[in-house]
């Protein structure tokens, strides 16, 4: 599980590089069904930063890691990109998207960890 944790810890730091905010650490692991062990969930203030947040993740993982998600969707529309790293997806929201489908509150028992911003 180790890998899995360096993972997140890489998609934050990728997320912090084009300055992604409210950063939210889903810890699905102990949730019986979910599609993950994580859900790593922020947000971008335009469309263009959430595509720069998005290439910004996966840039950072592929160098660090030498991983590339299995699947990216929503480039393009850059309303809600979502990248399936497996063990970990990454959603990268507009505020308004984010609050529509207010993703952090579909499990109630995972534990959530909010990463502070970086001004």
């Amino acid at each position: 599980m180790e890998q899995t944790e360096k993972l997140v810890s890489t998609i934050t730091k990728g997320i912090q590089e084009k300055k992604g905010q409210d950063i939210t650490v889903v810890d699905l692991r102990g949730i019986d069904g979910a599609v993950a062990s994580f859900f790593v969930i922020c947000q971008g203030n335009s469309p263009s930063q959430v595509e720069a947040i998005a290439e910004s993740v996966g840039d950072t993982v592929r160098i660090d890691l030498h991983e590339k998600p299995a699947n990216v969707i929503g480039l393009g529309m850059s309303q809600w990109v979502a990248m399936d790293y497996t063990d970990v997806l990454v959603h990268v929201f507009l505020p308004e998207t984010r609050a529509f489908y207010d993703l952090e509150n579909l499990w109630d028992d995972a534990a959530l960890t909010n990463i502070p911003n970086i001004d």
